[in-house]
């Protein structure tokens, strides 16, 4: 008995031993920064075809990495492409993955895997620094208390964010779950309801505005913008729109210069060029496009910056950069900000048709970089690729699996080691779907506007079928649904078999 026991002793001595050099033998997990802007279209960024407009940070990452172009949000608006972004699930399986106000409560589960939370589990060191937009909180929340859930209970170490957008209140900065800079003889309120008595709004106090209001934004003012929602208190709290980049950028910095020494996953969701525009004075003018082109030339800046602080490191070689947007582009988007006016030859949405809220492919066909110096060798990829993807590819990424119906590990094709990429895709835009297969696009059947007059955008809505080849026509003005009736009818039945209900807002099917 005594010699069995010495024997179990020495085993385990040996594999004590032995655990250090398995550890040393195992590859290092890059690190990984996921980059996604707030509105920037697929015509914004010069390797992407702008001229009028440089952003030569952006272009470096296209230069050296893999520049994607059939990359895709989910939606061409933010909440639900970001809800699909964090959970790899399509987000008209959740019926309240739509554009949230700043007082909704979370809408992913916290029982569900994220991208956060497998990175964490896998090892790595994760954060969020910028626009969250996916609610806070069980309902009701008391601003002046710690928030939960939040970030940090869906597997974010560390969450540096606003609650939804700039244009929304409550305009303050939340850190792990606590209202940054708050003093407790100050309390804050929100409402999306009705003002607190004797608040300001632009309706009632047009003398505060520095910027005029077009649609929708005449509620709160803070800092001289008005806002959509009503808030009061938490003055000291309050942030400062021309800081916002630069507060951001340093939060992204000091989560990087912090956990340099083990893997770590930043996602760094800029507020930029969405409205309200305020790029620090230094970069206003500087484009000659107004505030939204200045807006894009600061995020390219700061991009820059979180790119020298990795090279300060010596960590661009060990770490992968993807850059991408939550949807696409729009000019007028609330205010009077000069964007149209000065829009010039300019062309946000490039070759595409549509723009932000369009089921049209420039409503998510977005900028889509993937960088990791060393590692991933400068090329172009056609292949079609969602940002739903990266929760299973970063997971295969960090040596594990992420388990989602809709997430695909697409990890070579982000690496630039294959053009595989998906083989359909459903799209969606204010809980309209559509279907890429391929390079054949199906729009259903859908009531409607054909077009957003607020802000001049073609939303896709038809009466009738439309299906689009993008060989042969990437601005989608040739519809060939009534020559290709058996292909309409093979979308159908695919777009109806994944989301398991009719496609569009026909009682059945009906081609001529």
């Amino acid at each position: 008995m005594k010699a069995i026991i010495n024997l179990s002793m020495l085993a385990c001595l040996v594999a004590c031993q032995a655990s250090p050099k398995e550890k040393e033998d195992a590859p290092e997990k890059p690190n990984i920064i996921v980059i996604n802007l707030d509105d920037l279209g697929y015509g914004d960024v010069g390797a992407y075809g702008a001229t009028a407009l440089k952003t030569p940070n952006f272009d470096r990452l296209a230069r050296g990495g893999l520049r994607l172009t059939s990359g895709h949000a989910t939606s061409s608006t933010c909440t639900p492409s970001r809800f699909a972004l964090i959970t790899g699930s399509y987000p008209w399986r959740n019926s309240e993955a739509k554009i949230l106000p700043g007082t909704a409560p979370l809408i992913i589960d916290t029982t569900q895997a994220t991208i956060a939370s497998v990175l964490k589990d896998a090892g790595y060191r994760t954060g969020v620094v910028g626009k969250w937009h996916l609610g806070l909180g069980n309902g009701h929340v008391d601003w002046n208390k710690p928030i939960s859930p939040g970030p940090n209970q869906l597997g974010f170490d560390y969450a540096y964010i606003m609650a939804a957008t700039q244009d929304r209140v409550p305009t303050v900065y939340i850190e792990n779950g606590l209202v940054a800079g708050l003093e407790p003889n100050d309390p804050i309120e929100v409402s999306y309801e009705k003002n607190f008595d004797g608040e300001p709004t632009a309706l009632t106090n047009p003398e505060m505005l520095t910027m005029k209001w077009h649609h929708g934004h005449n509620q709160s003012v803070v800092n001289g913008v008005p806002r959509i929602g009503y808030m009061k208190g938490g003055k000291k709290a309050l942030w400062k729109d021309t800081d916002m980049a630069d507060h951001f950028l340093t939060k992204a910095r000091n989560f990087v210069l912090s956990n340099k020494n083990q893997p770590f996953f930043l996602y760094y969701a800029m507020q930029q060029p969405h409205v309200p525009r305020t790029p620090h004075p230094r970069f206003a003018g500087t484009t000659g496009m107004g505030p939204r082109g200045d807006a894009i030339a600061e995020a390219d800046w700061c991009v820059g910056e979180l790119l020298k602080t990795l090279e300060e490191q010596k960590l661009l070689e060990k770490t992968l950069i993807i850059f991408t947007s939550d949807n696409g582009p729009v000019v007028n988007d609330g205010y009077y900000d000069d964007a149209v006016e000065k829009l010039g030859k300019h062309t946000p949405s490039g070759p595409l048709r549509g723009g932000k809220y369009s089921l049209y492919e420039a409503g998510t066909r977005v900028p889509f970089i993937t960088y990791w110096k060393g590692t991933i060798q400068p090329g172009v990829s056609d292949a079609l690729v969602s940002q739903v993807d990266l929760p299973a590819s970063l997971a295969a990424l960090a040596g594990t699996r992420f388990e989602g119906k809709d997430s695909r590990d697409l990890l070579d094709v982000f690496l630039g080691k294959s053009d595989k990429g998906r083989e359909n895709l459903v799209l969606e835009a204010s809980g309209r779907t559509a279907l890429r297969q391929g390079n054949w696009v199906l729009i259903p059947p859908y009531k409607g506007q054909a077009l957003n007059r607020h802000v001049n955008i073609e939303l896709g809505n038809a009466p009738e079928y439309q299906l689009f080849n993008l060989d042969d026509d990437i601005g989608q003005r040739q519809n060939l649904a009534k020559e290709n009736p058996e292909k309409v009818n093979e979308m159908v039945k695919t777009l109806e078999s994944i989301q398991g209900k009719r496609a569009g807002d026909l009682p059945e099917l009906e081609l001529k």
